[in-house]
């Protein structure tokens, strides 16, 4: 397991945003990223969560919802990571990830596409 503070943590995971290719971050719209130390029920076997409304899903959207928001979680994490280098890689995946979602990719083809 990787040893970590928050601040840390949040620097690598915008280091991981910035690494991302412009045509998979360009279209976001109305997103923001957080790092929450676990998920609500406390478990350490959800690395990330996407919550909101889908780009495909959407009609008349975008005109005073709050936020999107793609949530990482540090301490499930940091918990599956033995290297800093395992944890770069775990962090771009759960970005990947996340994102796919709010452009309405399922998890059955993130799966598919090796993004799991």
């Amino acid at each position: 397991m990787v040893e970590l503070d928050a601040v840390a943590f949040e620097r690598l995971v915008v280091d991981e945003l910035d690494l991302l290719p412009g045509d998979m971050v360009d279209g976001l719209d109305n997103i923001i990223f957080v790092v929450e130390d676990r998920p609500e029920d406390g478990t350490l076997n959800v690395l990330g969560l996407y919550d909101g409304v889908a780009l495909t899903e959407r009609g008349q959207y975008g005109f005073g919802e709050m936020p999107d928001r793609i949530v990482l979680y540090r301490e499930p994490l940091l918990a599956i990571c033995d290297t800093l280098d395992d944890l770069h890689d775990e962090i771009h995946i759960t970005l990947v990830h996340e994102i796919a979602h709010f452009y309405g990719i399922d998890d059955d083809r993130l799966h598919e596409l090796g993004w799991g």
